[in-house]
């Protein structure tokens, strides 16, 4: 799209989703979490890539972290009370399962946990050539065949996310119900239907580059050189420095607290 987040160096953004992915592991602070939500979606705004392109991955990602959240729920119901220390009942249940205002707290921080790394993966997906990365990686030390399979992942997605429409296309005109009216749980058992030959469909397109890459003659050698190599720039330099100090005060702040979580209540 032409944006600054797509001018930046493909290390660069490495560095930031590593550096986000740290910020995120040391905290359950929402304090801290909800900015970094709020700077990711701007973020994501800023790159210029249309909503109905990752749709598909949001609505998929809100599923999953809320399935996670009520197994997490299921599994251990007392955990936000045994962390926090204290219990305010909400919602009386049979045995150990009443909602405390804890445990509610303690799902909702943990599921804002996880979706604050989504945004940023966008970005690091959507706005970064495969090759120009692999060339990043390669030059900052990774050897180049580590390199080049990551550029090969960033290629194949959208190659899986094509085969995976096809064949529900495919399903849905031999009859299989994936819409709304049909229950939940056969709507499960009919994505199996799909799943099945997406994952056949992807071991021969492996087999094919695979065997495209050995007639390339592909790991002959030691080194390789790269079409798509972009040298860091100044701005490359000083966002992965403010990153790396970010980072540092994350540290700092993680030793300097006192408890895990930060219950305001």
């Amino acid at each position: 799209t032409g944006s600054s987040l797509h001018q930046l160096n493909g290390i660069t953004k490495f560095v930031i989703f590593a550096a986000w992915v740290t910020v995120v592991l040391t905290t359950f602070d929402l304090r801290v979490l909800l900015p970094m939500i709020a700077l990711g979606v701007l973020l994501l705004k800023v790159s210029r890539v249309p909503f109905r392109v990752y749709r598909p991955l949001f609505i998929a990602t809100v599923s999953v972290l809320s399935l996670n959240a009520v197994f997490m729920y299921l599994l251990a119901p007392r955990q936000g009370t045994e962390l926090i220390g204290s219990e305010q009942l909400l919602l009386p249940l049979w045995g150990n399962y009443s909602l405390s205002q804890e445990t509610l707290y303690y799902l909702i921080t943990v599921t804002l946990k996880y979706f604050s790394m989504f945004p940023i993966a966008l970005i690091v997906v959507f706005t970064t050539h495969p090759t120009e990365f692999a060339a990043s990686l390669n030059r900052i030390g990774v050897p180049y065949k580590i390199a080049y399979a990551v550029s090969l992942t960033l290629r194949y997605l959208p190659e899986v996310k094509k085969d995976f429409v096809n064949i529900m296309h495919a399903q849905q005109a031999r009859g299989l119900d994936l819409s709304k009216n049909a229950p939940l749980f056969q709507r499960i058992r009919n994505v199996a239907h799909i799943l099945g030959p997406l994952i056949f469909s992807s071991l021969d397109r492996a087999d094919t580059i695979s065997n495209a890459m050995t007639l390339r003659g592909f790991g002959r050698n030691k080194s390789r050189t790269w079409y798509s190599s972009k040298p860091l720039t100044t701005i490359d330099k000083g966002v992965m420095f403010a990153v790396m100090i970010i980072v540092c005060l994350a540290f700092v702040k993680r030793y300097l607290e006192p408890t895990l979580f930060w219950y305001p209540f």
